[in-house]
């Protein structure tokens, strides 16, 4: 993990086991963690509070994915923001049409344990540029 306070992820997903999943794999890698169920949740939560980074459930009840990113954008103290979009059934279309909406990047669900911690990591302490 990088250095200075630990980095804080706001996971936003509805789904019970695929929440605890990411907020159990996460806090085992020192993260700090917020949690919203809804996309209205979120960007409440965003109001008050500036995680380093999200992971967005692309198929939320209230809104999608797409609609959160856009109301995360508009936040002028969220602007900076990486969010990763998180999608089951995703197909290959899928993940051009996530990035060209804005998002930094896309995990497909279930979420692979393996794969979590270190693409994060690498989004928030190592540049792929």
């Amino acid at each position: 993990m990088g250095q200075g306070a630990a980095k804080v992820i706001l996971v936003v997903e509805d789904q019970p086991l695929h929440m605890k999943l990411a907020v159990d794999l996460l806090q085992l890698n020192g993260f700090q963690i917020l949690q919203a169920t809804s996309g209205k949740e979120a960007i409440a939560l965003l109001k008050k509070e500036k995680p380093d980074l999200a992971l967005l459930d692309m198929g939320l009840p209230d809104q999608d994915g797409y609609e959160v990113l856009k109301a995360i954008k508009k936040n002028q103290k969220q602007k900076k923001l990486k969010v990763i979009a998180l999608m089951a059934f995703a197909q290959p279309e899928d993940e051009e049409k996530i990035r060209n909406a804005g998002f930094d990047g896309y995990l497909p669900k279930p979420i692979d344990p393996g794969q979590l911690v270190p693409y994060i990591e690498q989004l928030l302490y190592g540049s792929k540029t």
